[in-house]
This record gives C-alpha cells, sequence and structure tokens, in this order.
C-alpha cells in the first residue's frame, strides 16, 4: 500500500447536527480554502475552488507529487474545481525539447470528473487539455476533430473555445490511472496541424482532477507526478 494512502484518516462528523463529511490527512501542508496555494520548488499545488453551487472541498500535500483532495461538490451541472499540481515551463514550442511528464493516481468510481492535464500556451490564449481518465456525465469542450497517436497514447482530438481562449482537448481512448506522456510530440502535432505556432510559448503544465460532482464526499490522491523539462 501506498504512504499517501496511508496518510489518509477519516473523521466523520455526527450527521445529526448537520455538518458534513470530512477526510483529515496527515500532511505537510492543507488548507480548505478555495483558492489556497503551496509551494514546493519549481511546483505550485493549488486547490482551485472556482464554480458555481460548489461544495467543501479540502487540499492536503506532502509535495508537488504526492497530494490530494477530499470534495464534496454536488450532483448539478458545470465543472466545480480544478485541484492541480502546475510546473512553469515558459518556452517556446520549438525549444521545448523531450518535455515530458508521469503521473499515478487513484480516483474514486464514483462521481463525475476528469483526471486531466491542463497545458496553457500563449498568456492563456490557449488551453491544451489532456484527459488521462474521465468518470460520469462529462465532456470535452467543442467537437471532435480528429483521432490520433501521439505523446505515446491514442486520443480523440476536439476542438472548441469557452468563451474566452481556444480549447484542444486530447480524450485518451481507454482510461488509465498512470501513465508517462511526451508532451512535447502532442505540441508539435499541433503546430503540424497549423493550429498552433511554432513559437507560441508554453507557460504551466497542470496535472490535476477536474470535478463535476462528488456528491457526500470522495477522495481524489496523486500519489506520484513529476515534468521533465527538455
Amino acid at each position: 500500500m501506498r504512504m499517501s494512502r496511508v496518510a489518509v484518516t477519516c473523521v466523520a462528523v455526527l450527521a445529526t447536527i448537520g455538518l458534513t463529511t470530512s477526510t483529515a490527512h496527515a500532511a505537510e501542508w492543507g488548507s480548505s480554502a478555495k483558492f489556497a496555494t503551496w509551494s514546493d520548488g519549481a511546483y505550485t499545488v493549488r486547490n482551485n475552488v472556482w464554480g458555481s453551487g460548489v461544495g467543501p472541498q479540502s487540499i492536503w500535500a506532502n509535495s508537488h507529487g504526492n497530494w490530494g483532495v477530499w470534495a464534496d461538490h454536488p450532483n448539478t451541472g458545470g465543472v466545480k474545481s480544478y485541484p492541480h499540481s502546475a510546473r512553469a515551463i515558459n518556452s517556446p514550442i520549438s525549444a521545448l525539447g523531450d518535455l515530458s511528464s508521469e503521473f499515478d493516481v487513484t480516483v474514486p468510481n464514483s462521481g463525475a470528473y476528469a483526471t486531466a492535464y491542463d497545458i496553457w500556451v500563449d498568456n492563456h490564449s490557449h488551453e491544451i487539455m489532456l484527459w488521462m481518465n474521465q468518470h460520469g456525465a462529462v465532456g470535452p469542450i467543442g467537437s471532435r476533430v480528429a483521432t490520433v497517436d501521439v505523446g505515446g497514447h491514442t486520443w480523440n482530438v476536439h476542438r472548441g473555445t469557452n468563451g474566452s481562449n481556444e480549447v484542444f482537448s486530447f480524450v485518451r481512448q481507454g482510461d488509465t490511472t498512470a501513465a508517462t506522456v511526451d508532451i512535447d510530440s502532442v505540441m508539435s502535432w499541433l503546430v503540424g496541424q497549423g493550429w498552433l505556432d511554432a513559437q507560441s510559448s508554453v507557460g504551466e503544465v497542470q496535472f490535476g482532477f477536474e470535478v463535476t460532482s462528488s456528491s457526500g464526499g470522495l477522495d481524489f490522491v496523486t500519489n506520484d507526478y513529476s515534468v521533465t523539462p527538455g
């Protein structure tokens, strides 16, 4: 059993007094503030509860690669939060080199969520999402425009806009909770399609859980995560 799961202890609060069941973690850092952040070297861990009609969410972290959240968001439409760990790259696509990332997560078998990378380009003008697993009634923005083998995986590619930036969503064919992703190859493929410029600047590579609903309280745990610049 992984140490991150051993560290998780559940604290049941009496429902008869109208309080919510929650989870406590023995960790280096924790917070229930919506926009709580914590730095670990080149990485930033964020709670990032930003949607409407949200419930409580608490985050804990031992490092940028070992962290998680307990979330109790109602079963209503719309993304409620995207807790994540991020590393700034700040490099044009043409100079990324062998930019890659690996992860290992433990996710619930209920609720509606996606485990996903969120990669920001040209000061948030473009958003590239890599959906590694999805559960429940959630789906990417836009319409499907391609199916491609790139970056070590086979994806259904969707293209659309959220009103403020263009979004490219790579939805993996077949869910996985642990993998390595060649991010440089994905970005180069987008350049090859003419959808991004080779001099477009990659900002942060974020990885976490896009939670739509987690009614009753669910745990999302990152056992391992790292980004290796080229």
